[in-house]
Formats: C-alpha cells, sequence, structure tokens
C-alpha cells in the first residue's frame, strides 16, 4: 500500500519476508511501514446493522444473475513517468511486467528526442517525469545547477560499475546519476592502405603522403568536426580544456583554449590544410565518406558510426590515438546515464526501480545490445565479445570525461569558432584561440555576457519577474539575417513605457535616445492594448521601436 501523487491509497505489493527474507533495501522497508499504518487505519471495525424491516416485501425478491464476467484486477497503485529515446524505451518496457507485480507501479515510458531540453522546460513545472533516461553526463551539470537532478544512494549496488563512469556522475562530490554505458572516439586506419598503424602524428604526415604521391588517396586524413572531434590531436600537442583543482575537480578558473598545446595543435592543422593533406571542408558525413571510398587513409570516429564504417566495406582496423609532443592523445569521454527528478514525489519508487531492475546484469546486457556502447556495468563490459568495441575501450583507457560543469557550456561556441577562424585564414592561431578564451572567460565570469536586451517599465508584462530587469532572458533580442537584434512582439496593456538598451545582462554598458552611452530613456505609448517590438542596430546603437 502507498500514496501516489494524487494521495490515493492503493495496495497490492506482492512483496513477504518469506518470499524475500533480508535481502531488500531500506526503501522497501520503509514503504511497507507506510503501508502497514494506512491499513491499520483503514481495518476500523465494521457498522452494526440496521434494523431488520417491520414488514415484508410485497414481492419476492428476483434471484440475482450469476456474474459473467471475472472482478476486475485492481488499477496499479502509482505510475512512474520514465522519458527516454527510441532506443532505450523497448528495454525498459520489458521491465514493466515485473516491476508491476513487484510493487504494483506501472511505468508510463514515454519517447523523446530533446531529453535535456524538455526535462529543464518541464520539470520546474511539475510536469517533468520521474526519471529521466540516456542523458550524457555533461548535460547533468546544468540539470544539477538548477536543482532538478535527485541525489542517487546505489548503495551496495556501486560496487558493480566501473569507478570513472561514478565520477562521471558525480558533482560537488555528490551523486546525481546512474551511468549504463561509455563511449569514446577512437583511430581508424585502411588496412588495404596502411600495414601499421602510426604510432605519432609524424608518422600520420609520413604514411599520408606517401599515399598521396602514389595517387592512392586524395587526402592523408579525414576531419570531421572542429573540437570533439579533434581533442585527440589537442591533447597530443598538450593542449585542454579545464585544468583540475588540488581535490580533482574541475576548476573553471583554469582555462586550456588558449594553452601552448592548443595553439600548436591549431597551427598544425592549419598547415596540414595549406599542403592539402586535409580537406578544407571538415563536414562529418563528408568526412566520412572519404574514408569509407578510400580517399582518406585514417579517421577519428565513436562507436556511433560503426554500423556505416561495416556497411561500406571498408577494410579497417581499430588503434589508440598518435602520440605528439605531449605524449600520446586521448580522447573525451561521455557517459550515458539516468538521473531521478528532484521535483518528483515518487522518489524512493524510482530510486527501487533503478537499483532493482536497471543495475542488474540482464537490463546492463539489454541495454549494451540495442546501444551498441561500452556498459558502465563491470560484469557485462568483462563479456564484452566485439573486438570493434573492445578497441575503443583500449583507445579510451586515458579518455578524461567531458567536464561536467555548468562553464563546459560557456566553451563550445567560442571554441569552434576560433578553429574556424584558423582554418580559414580568417586569424593566425594564436590571435583567434586568445581571442575565443578571452570570450570564454567573460562568459564564465557573467553567464549574460554577449546577451544585448531592452529592458524598461514594460518587461513585467513581457514574462519578466519585474521590471527594468536587463538580465531577464524572456525580453533578450536575437540577431536576425540582416545583422540587426530584434525582440518581440510583446503583447501591453494600454499605457505609457520607457525603455533602454542595455548589453550583457547589466547596466555597466547601456545606451538611450539617439544611441547615446547613459542616454535617456526611450519613451512610447500604446493609446488602447496592442503591442510591441524593438530593434537595435549595434553600429548606430541606435533603437526603433514600433508600436501595434
Amino acid at each position: 500500500m502507498i500514496f501516489n501523487k494524487h494521495g490515493i491509497i492503493a495496495a497490492n505489493f506482492k512483496h513477504t519476508q518469506k518470499e524475500k527474507s533480508m535481502k531488500k533495501s531500506v526503501l522497501f522497508t520503509a514503504i511497507f511501514l507506510i503501508a502497514t499504518l494506512v491499513l491499520g487505519a483503514c481495518s476500523q471495525p465494521a457498522p452494526a446493522p440496521t434494523a431488520a424491516p417491520t414488514e415484508a416485501p410485497t414481492e419476492a425478491p428476483k434471484p440475482t444473475e450469476a456474474a459473467t464476467e471475472a472482478p476486475t484486477e485492481a488499477a496499479p497503485a502509482a505510475t512512474l513517468r520514465i522519458w527516454a529515446d527510441d532506443t532505450r524505451a523497448p528495454a525498459l518496457e520489458k521491465l514493466a511486467p515485473a516491476f508491476l507485480a513487484e510493487y504494483n507501479v506501472a511505468l508510463n515510458i514515454e519517447l523523446k528526442s530533446s531529453l535535456r531540453d524538455d526535462f529543464q522546460l518541464a520539470a520546474p513545472l511539475g510536469e517533468g517525469p520521474d526519471i529521466l533516461f540516456g542523458i550524457p553526463h555533461d548535460q547533468v551539470a546544468s540539470i544539477v545547477a538548477n536543482g532538478l537532478a535527485a541525489e542517487l544512494d546505489l548503495g551496495e549496488k556501486a560496487a558493480q560499475f566501473v569507478p570513472s563512469t561514478l565520477d562521471a556522475c558525480k558533482y560537488d562530490g555528490k551523486l546525481y546519476c546512474m551511468p549504463y554505458a561509455t563511449e569514446n572516439l577512437a583511430f581508424f586506419y585502411n588496412t588495404d592502405l596502411v600495414e601499421t598503424a602510426p604510432t605519432t602524428w609524424d608518422e600520420v604526415v609520413e604514411m599520408g603522403e606517401a599515399l598521396k604521391a602514389e595517387d592512392k588517396v586524395d587526402y592523408i586524413m579525414a576531419v570531421t568536426g572542429t573540437t570533439y572531434d579533434l581533442y585527440p590531436l589537442y591533447t597530443a600537442f598538450g593542449g585542454y580544456i579545464f585544468g583540475k583543482d588540488a581535490n580533482g575537480n574541475w576548476n573553471d578558473q583554469d582555462l586550456g583554449v588558449d594553452s601552448e598545446g592548443m595553439i600548436a595543435a591549431a597551427q598544425w592543422l592549419k598547415d596540414q590544410l595549406d599542403k592539402g593533406n586535409i580537406p578544407a571542408d571538415w563536414d562529418w558525413a563528408n568526412n566520412h565518406a572519404l574514408f569509407e571510398t578510400g580517399a582518406a587513409p585514417f579517421i577519428m570516429a565513436g562507436p556511433w558510426a560503426l554500423d556505416r564504417i561495416r556497411q561500406s566495406g571498408i577494410p579497417y582496423a581499430i588503434t589508440n590515438f598518435p602520440a605528439g609532443p605531449a605524449g600520446e592523445g586521448y580522447p573525451f569521454s561521455g557517459v550515458q546515464t539516468v538521473l531521478i527528478n528532484e521535483q518528483s514525489e515518487n522518489k524512493l519508487l524510482a530510486q527501487a526501480f533503478l537499483t532493482e531492475f536497471v543495475a542488474t546484469e540482464d537490463t546492463m546486457t539489454e541495454l549494451y545490445n540495442v546501444g551498441q556502447r561500452p556498459s558502465a556495468f563491470i560484469s557485462v563490459l568483462e563479456k564484452l565479445d566485439d573486438a570493434d568495441l573492445i578497441a575503443f575501450g583500449k583507445a579510451g583507457i586515458n579518455a578524461t570525461a567531458m567536464p561536467a560543469i555548468p562553464a563546459m557550456g560557456s566553451v563550445w561556441g567560442n571554441w569552434d569558432t576560433s578553429i574556424l577562424l584558423v582554418r580559414d585564414g580568417k586569424q593566425d592561431a594564436k590571435t583567434a584561440l586568445k581571442e575565443g578564451a578571452e570570450k570564454i572567460r567573460a562568459l564564465i565570469a557573467n553567464p549574460a555576457y554577449g546577451m544585448v536586451n531592452v529592458p524598461g517599465s514594460y518587461q513585467d508584462q513581457a514574462g519578466c519577474e519585474a521590471a527594468w530587469a536587463p538580465e531577464c532572458a524572456a525580453t533578450q533580442m536575437s540577431k536576425n539575417d540582416e545583422g540587426l537584434w530584434v525582440s518581440g512582439p510583446f503583447a501591453l496593456k494600454a499605457g505609457e513605457y520607457e525603455v533602454k538598451v542595455a548589453l550583457d545582462g547589466n547596466w555597466t554598458t547601456n545606451y538611450g535616445v539617439d544611441g547615446e552611452a547613459n542616454g535617456d530613456n526611450y519613451k512610447f505609448t500604446l493609446d488602447a492594448d496592442g503591442e510591441v517590438d524593438f530593434v537595435y542596430d549595434e553600429a548606430t546603437h541606435l533603437l526603433t521601436i514600433n508600436v501595434k
């Protein structure tokens, strides 16, 4: 017997001490005690029967007809909502009958493609699921920072997971997610073209250029991206993203985007491009096609590309990454995880589902089979029989988990832009990465850095908590195709209003009438209820107000 989120009492835990003895956790004991208390409250003596009628009925009662159908089963006591993608959902569906039989709790599994984004919108409103299944560990940080992930206690089950995968799920020393799979890049080479894998980046160039000279390939290597996809190259030259503090926590004040190693690696890429050794187009699909057709002998790729590489029929082998001036390169590792919604009213049941039904060899094997990623569960990992996935594991033995800190969200865009500026010859490597790093540091110091807004007396009608809020995201502007910043339309009541333009989420830099810094407020009037939108020209600092 348990209470569901609507306060409804229901019972039917098919569980006794004889069936499970001492195996069940404190979780079940707590639920069982609640059930006992509620049962005692419900088991009151039946009321005394009413007096017999004083007159006999005028007509003999007709015999009742025999029931034609068996009594319907009691409804589940509660429902756990789970959001998952279409790959993992079928594996979770298989667990529903056993969980219902054990706890009389149903599973409602809903398919979602944008798990994190949808969750962060729904959860604060009380509309999110109890369990979020299939979220990369580095996306957990923002969920934790927003107070939306519950702390987990895996108990004795924790010893059955690869320690590094649990570390990836920790934030400020506390566990907020349960891992089930890992993934990282590895180094592929064409075995028809290359007999022995290169062990250094110098050998990659030497072998590739020899094949080019014989007109056997077009490029020495395919390049599938700018940041994550090239990280093993950056680390081989000594590049990094964030350092760590004395306690082993990521240190967002130690940014390595403009480190000497990162700059040297970016220059190496530019040198190879200028020599025609790598393509100028780094599109993921196009560059995979180069490797899969034999036009490039080397590529760095992840397990998500295995199916297409296998289907291409190209002969290949997988090995560790080449070494550079700083030693052997290493990739980022990603951990696929599941977490519990901090807003859930069924957190105890959700944890029971994870520890007793998901954290088992059978379920973890099923998740491995459908996801084709090395398992985070030790007993499943030890039984891997796929040579390619074993090779991925060896290539990722020194991998570093993607930094699971909010500051990582400030890195990607500017890091990518810096590398593109180098690739396209618009800036030299040092200038591009230094400027990109400064923008990242500014974002870390001020999350609203770069925001263009029109704060004013209207904002409390436009989704902001108050008026005159330069940091309010509801009214921030976005740049259109013409290079102008726009926002709105916003529905307003009739009245008189005042606004200004403010940058970076504060009043330090602001523009008023005639584009004057710290100038007078713009004023506008709505004679009747209507709408307003704004257009800002960053070249002149002039604001156009359109009242409708």
